[in-house]
């Protein structure tokens, strides 16, 4: 009997070892592209994923992973998800508002006073409605990971206040709640790919552009630019995609490893964004950047400056949506 008992137990220690195998996991390769460093954040936590993949699949299925945007900037990533040609991406959510328009809500100037508000917003059902919008273009979302807030900096002059933004040419994301943003503020914004932003700050394309700490930190922007604003006016949730081509060829088995893996990663990459980020400013201070902390008086000025934006925006996404949004954030914050 103990030789039987034994030998049950060692059957149920191999069967839990070997559940990779058990499933129906097939042998797969697939891309995954992503803008920054493999030092970034974004690069760690797609690490993660690709390693908690592999360990989970028994090494069946491989996570090749393309930083730096070598395989091409966001509109081109997005429209290879589309065609099947690359299996997945993180990029800012708020680039996903050309699919849906809805997606602009996350890109309101100002909205999130926290991290955790994000969070608890995007990992609910107000999250779960934006990416119910996806799969009809092609495209599948796994999870929301953390980029942080972003700062201003130019090569021009120290910006204090709100009228030391007129004039200055200010690289943004290809997305129009930027763009009016920053023209609402009286700079002159620069649509532009992020493959490009360096070589535009060095020639003097663009007098600025604005990143959150850790993304000017690793992508050596100090050296192209002297001046850094604390203006945290808009918090950047990161969108975990999935071509739908490659999500269908999937069986229930991979795509539930691939959902737990997202879920695994994100609470490590959103960790590891959150702690980084102070890190990050200190580093830039070290290096010659010079720092501007705006009063809270100076940021209300900010912020009723692009208030008109928000405005727009809300009506152009709709009653619906905005309430839903800002009844979650509220919730969040303790309030009615």
């Amino acid at each position: 009997m103990k030789n039987i008992a034994a030998g049950l137990a060692l059957s149920g220690a191999l069967l839990l070892a070997g559940g990779a195998w058990a499933a129906d996991y097939k042998e797969r390769t697939l891309k995954f592209s992503y803008l920054n460093a493999k030092e970034h954040p974004q690069g760690l936590g797609a690490q993660k994923f690709a390693d908690i993949v592999a360990a989970k699949s028994g090494g069946k299925i491989k996570v090749r992973l393309f930083p730096g945007g070598t395989l091409g900037g966001d509109v081109q990533t997005l429209s290879a998800l589309q065609g099947g040609t690359v299996e997945m991406t993180v990029m800012n959510t708020g680039i996903l508002v050309s699919l849906a328009k809805e997606f602009a809500a996350v890109d309101m100037p100002f909205l999130f006073n926290s991290p955790a508000e994000a969070d608890a917003l995007l990992d609910g059902p107000f999250g779960a409605m934006l990416y119910g919008k996806l799969p009809e273009k092609g495209l599948i979302g796994l999870a929301y990971w953390d980029l942080g807030f972003r700062n201003l900096t130019n090569n021009r002059h120290p910006v204090t206040k709100v009228e030391d933004v007129s004039g200055l040419k200010v690289r943004v994301i290809q997305t129009p709640i930027y763009i009016d943003m920053f023209r609402a503020l009286g700079a002159n914004p620069v649509p532009l790919s992020f493959t490009e932003l360096y070589t535009a700050l060095e020639t003097r394309t663009v007098d600025g552009q604005e990143n959150p700490s850790k993304t000017i930190e690793l992508t050596k922007f100090y050296e192209v630019q002297k001046y850094l604003t604390v203006t945290r006016h808009i918090y950047n949730p990161q969108s975990l995609l999935m071509s739908k081509a490659f999500w269908d060829k999937l069986t229930p088995d991979e795509q539930a490893l691939f959902r737990e893996a997202a879920a695994e990663a994100t609470a490590y990459q959103r960790q590891i964004s959150r702690a980084q980020d102070a890190e990050a400013l200190a580093s830039l201070k070290a290096k010659g950047m010079q720092v501007t902390e705006l009063s809270p008086e100076e940021l209300a000025r900010f912020r009723a400056k692009t208030e008109p934006v928000t405005e727009k925006y809300k009506a152009e996404i709709g009653p619906d949506v905005v309430g839903q949004m800002t009844d979650a954030i509220k919730t969040v914050r303790g309030g009615p």
